[in-house]
């Protein structure tokens, strides 16, 4: 199965359909239909490493500031709790927990999933992203991971190359400030080159500009892991920015389709939101 990564922006994604969506629902309709999925979220950022392992996941809500219709959007999607133990299985001596009770599908995981799969109708499990780990931690987890592409599970990153809350521009869809652009084109090259190093970033002179927080950059660490242990280099699927310190490039895996182009107008904020407040 294919890896994605896919640069999510802001929720109100979820309702509309720009070029970017347009994009991601193309990915749905042109990949092979997976057995379930297992979404990296850069929105289940805590102290451990953990799978839902629930039959049937909430949606979680969890940002401050959007309109009445995204708090009431539901992704119903199955779990998949045997995936799950796969999971805790595949990555020994790594500890993996079972989340049975705690988190869901945040909105990382399904304002994307609402145009890959609209009807919701694959499993869906989330790996949490541990914040107590080094970024060496995720490259080492990912490469364990490789082995479920074999078993049917397609594996989503779900974040962003670039992503500056504090220098956002909400009212400009379009717009990329020179160093986002610099930054998002290193990312391109060195996946391109060699994913593996994908560490050699965080020398870059625009690295801290453009990720501020890890939060956001992690997700792609699992596509740069996979690639390495498979050893074939990722392709960008989709390049674009969005208000000015938001990269929504997206990254294939072994996709094996012709969907590469340049997109544009992502979903601006609510302009009464101060954008930092938003847990965009």
């Amino acid at each position: 199965m294919p890896v994605l990564f896919i640069g999510h922006g802001s929720p109100m994604n979820t309702l509309e359909r720009n070029g970017f969506t347009e994009a991601w629902r193309a990915f749905g309709q042109h990949l092979p239909r997976p057995r379930a999925l297992l979404v990296v979220s850069a929105h289940w950022l805590f102290g451990a490493t953990a799978v839902t392992a629930m039959p049937r996941p909430r949606t979680i809500h969890d940002f401050y500031g959007f309109p009445w219709q995204l708090s009431e959007f539901d992704y119903p999607a199955l779990g998949a709790p045997d995936l799950a133990h796969e999971i805790v299985e595949l990555v020994k001596p790594n500890w993996v927990g079972l989340d049975r009770d705690q988190w869901g599908l945040d909105h990382g995981t399904w304002s994307v999933l609402a145009h890959v799969y609209p009807d919701a109708d694959i499993p869906v499990v989330q790996l949490s992203i541990n914040a107590l780990k080094s970024l060496d931690y995720h490259l080492d987890l990912a490469a364990k991971l490789d082995a479920l592409r074999s078993r049917g599970i397609m594996i989503v990153a779900s974040g962003n190359v670039v992503h500056n809350l504090q220098r956002l521009q909400w009212d400009q869809q379009n717009l990329a400030y020179d160093w986002a652009e610099r930054f998002d084109d290193a990312v391109v090259e060195q996946l391109g080159r060699e994913p593996g190093d994908v560490l050699r970033l965080l020398e870059h002179r625009d690295y801290k500009l453009a990720v501020p927080t890890p939060d956001h950059f992690i997700p792609l660490l699992y596509l740069a892991g996979l690639a390495a242990a498979d050893k074939i280099k990722p392709e960008p699927l989709v390049r674009g920015y969005s208000m000015g310190s938001i990269s929504m490039t997206c990254f294939g895996l072994g996709a094996e389709i012709e969907l590469r182009k340049d997109a544009t107008c992502a979903a601006k904020l609510p302009p009464e939101v101060p954008p930092d407040q938003t847990n965009m």
